[in-house]
């Protein structure tokens, strides 16, 4: 009787049929498609946000928020439609576990960010925590679709003008995500300094738009703080600046402040729920407790 030979060490050898090499390279196709769609909606949203910012600061709008003429219009329209496809970009990158917790977010930044902007004198905004909280817990594409989300609902129940600041909340949830990647939330300093930073962007994305389009600072704090640097001697442009950058560097430290201590006081068995969190869990935190 004779038998087929096999290969020494290898097993026997395996045919590969035509079927099988159509089977593979369609699932490398669909895998591959499933990754180019959301990185090209993201490059496509961030490109027309960064040309709407760019135009307003080329054209200088001489409207001053005195009216919601076309200069407000395309304004509004184009960081609309880069935050929707922003928005559809990292969509498929958020993990389904966060998913239930992204309105509670949006939530907290619509109510806490109108009161604070609209009741109260403090110029500041602390519209961004759920925002931050979200990027520490599931990433930076999370932390940038519940940024831009909840400015958009946002603006359309409550206040138009937000919807112009997308960008900014988008940064800052993406940022939110890169810190804790690079372990900024381990300890408190490192989270107030990382947050600082991450606040001088973002005040820069929102000046200019702030000061062109809406007349300044838009909140009863903010806009007090640029009618003072106004009547010092200021342009609007250098007023709205200097302001952005002196409430968003605060802000933004406090927020992240403020995430630091919240990761530290959720439960083990609430942050297991999200694998991203290990980064911003100390190492003594993060190895698994041995019993017995």
């Amino acid at each position: 009787m004779t038998t087929k030979p096999t290969q020494s060490g290898q097993g026997p050898a395996h045919t590969v049929g035509p079927a099988q090499n159509q089977s593979t390279e369609s699932h490398g196709t669909k895998s591959h498609q499933s990754h180019t769609l959301p990185l090209t909606l993201t490059l496509l949203g961030t490109i027309v946000i960064l040309g709407t910012y760019i135009a307003v600061l080329l054209t200088q709008p001489a409207n001053l928020g005195t009216n919601l003429g076309h200069t407000t219009l395309w304004v509004m329209l184009g960081y609309l439609f880069g935050g929707v496809l922003l928005a559809a970009g990292t969509l498929p990158l958020i993990p389904r576990s966060i998913l239930a917790l992204i309105p509670v977010a949006i939530a907290a930044n619509i109510v806490i960010g109108h009161v604070v902007g609209n009741v109260t004198p403090i110029p500041l905004y602390l519209d961004s925590i759920g925002t931050v909280m979200i990027g520490v817990l599931a990433g930076p594409a999370a932390g940038a679709f519940t940024g831009i989300i909840s400015n958009l609902i946002w603006g359309v129940t409550l206040s138009p003008s937000v919807i112009a600041f997308s960008s900014g909340a988008a940064f800052i949830g993406a940022a939110a995500g890169w810190a804790a990647r690079l372990g900024a939330f381990r300890t408190p300093w490192f989270a107030v300094i990382t947050g600082a930073l991450a606040g001088i962007p973002a005040g820069a994305l929102g000046a200019p738009v702030a000061a062109y389009v809406f007349g300044g600072g838009l909140g009863s704090g903010t806009g007090g703080v640029v009618a003072i640097l106004q009547a010092a001697g200021l342009e609007m442009l250098n007023a709205t600046l200097a302001q952005s950058l002196f409430s968003d560097i605060i802000d933004k430290a406090l927020i992240f402040a403020l995430a630091y201590v919240v990761v530290r006081t959720l439960p083990r068995r609430i942050l297991d729920r999200y694998p991203f969190t290990d980064h911003s869990l100390s190492r003594r935190s993060r190895t698994p407790v041995r019993v017995g």
